[in-house]
């Protein structure tokens, strides 16, 4: 028996206001009936909303969990801008109280476990809905959806995947690289070993950047790596048992000269001393910052190309290249704008209960990309037959 999603009240908790929260919170402050700003303090929370220009539109509020659960009522939805180790204890609180939740981040084993009890009373718990991870499975939803027409789920076929996304400056420097958040994370990523398909063999870089080739998009050279598992994704992504994966990699993508010119971080990942890895952290923030005078760009290209035993084949891709401007990071518009996009479909009942990891099936991801392009978020689709 399928259970029907709680009856969402209107009212949106949005907390953190942080790098990547933009314009989506001005979209949902036309669509929800409420909305409150939850940051460090009250103060702070006024101060942003003025910043994004929503004084008198959302109401500030200083954050504490137990603030936070004085004031919610069933069906309220609560999205998380937090670390990801917070979402578990905020998720709980959720869960007790009959509120839906939200996020962009990558769904933790913490996570997964309170989705059960989620899903039986009704409520959304909506993750991995922000750029990447977000946009990035929308867009491969899609590709794989097209394939499946074009060359039939059932014809045996062989296909590579790629999906690579970076955040990078829009006026490159020698380091080919501007610090938006904190660098020990994008060092940590750097030294987790990457799980990837290569030449039909399940692959593993234990230095990720070892793993790195040139990409050309649109004329423009870039350089990308594997990151993470991306192995979990050919089955998230609906690719048909009949074909086989010839490549299959997620990863992240960098400006031309970016190996030759973090070639003294990689020294250092090398030695792994954590307290000089920690130290050398710092001194990023400090040599490469991004400041308010530069403009990010957000690149995402997402590929795929299916051969089918029968000589039928079939090629498409999605890429989206955006420049922030002064008014909101390039960034800070995909993540936001995407995850208001899956608040509203929270609102209005038509995510059903339990996880959802963005628009987890083709016709939905098919809705929610022509609804981004509506609000203003641009990509391109190439099909090749």
């Amino acid at each position: 028996m399928t259970t029907e999603p709680a009856a969402a009240s209107g009212t949106v908790h949005w907390i953190g206001a942080g790098l990547s929260t933009g314009s989506g919170l001005a979209a949902l402050c036309d669509t929800a009936g409420r909305v409150r700003l939850w940051h460090r303090t009250e103060a702070r929370a006024a101060d942003a909303l003025g910043r994004l220009g929503l004084a008198g539109r959302a109401e500030p509020r200083a954050y504490t969990l137990p603030a936070l659960a004085s004031e919610l009522a069933p069906g309220d939805v609560v999205v998380s801008m937090l670390p990801a180790p917070e979402h578990a204890p905020l998720l709980a609180e959720c869960v007790r109280q009959g509120a839906h939740f939200a996020c962009s981040s990558y769904v933790s084993d913490a996570v997964l476990e309170q989705v059960p009890a989620a899903g039986r009373a009704g409520l959304v718990v909506l993750t991995e809905a922000g750029l990447d991870p977000g946009i990035d499975h929308l867009f491969a939803h899609d590709l794989v959806a097209r394939a499946r027409e074009a060359i039939g789920e059932e014809t045996p076929a062989s296909y590579t995947l790629t999906s690579y996304c970076g955040g990078v400056p829009a006026v490159p420097n020698d380091f080919t690289y501007r610090f938006s958040w904190a660098p020990a994370g994008v060092l940590g990523a750097l030294r987790s070993p990457a799980r990837y398909i290569e030449g039909g063999e399940r692959t593993v870089a234990e230095r990720p950047w070892e793993a790195t080739r040139r990409h050309v998009l649109d004329g423009e050279t870039f350089e990308v790596y594997p990151n993470r598992d991306s192995v979990p994704f050919v089955a998230q992504y609906g690719l048909p048992d009949a074909w086989t994966p010839r490549t299959f990699v997620r990863g992240t993508l960098r400006l031309e000269g970016w190996l030759r010119a973090w070639d003294g971080v990689f020294e250092e990942l090398k030695a792994g001393d954590d307290g000089r890895i920690a130290a050398l952290a710092r001194e990023l923030a400090a040599a490469y910052p991004t400041t308010a005078d530069d403009h990010d760009r957000v690149v995402l290209a997402v590929s795929l190309d299916v051969r089918a035993e029968s000589g039928r084949s079939w090629q498409g891709g999605y890429l989206l290249d955006l420049v922030g401007d002064a008014e909101e990071s390039a960034m800070a518009r995909c993540v936001s704008r995407t995850l208001a996009l899956g608040v509203r479909h929270v609102l209005d009942g038509s995510l059903p209960p339990g996880l959802n990891r963005a628009a987890e099936t083709a016709a939905r991801s098919g809705q929610w990309l022509r609804e981004l392009a509506r609000d203003g978020v641009e990509f391109t689709l190439r099909v090749d037959r």
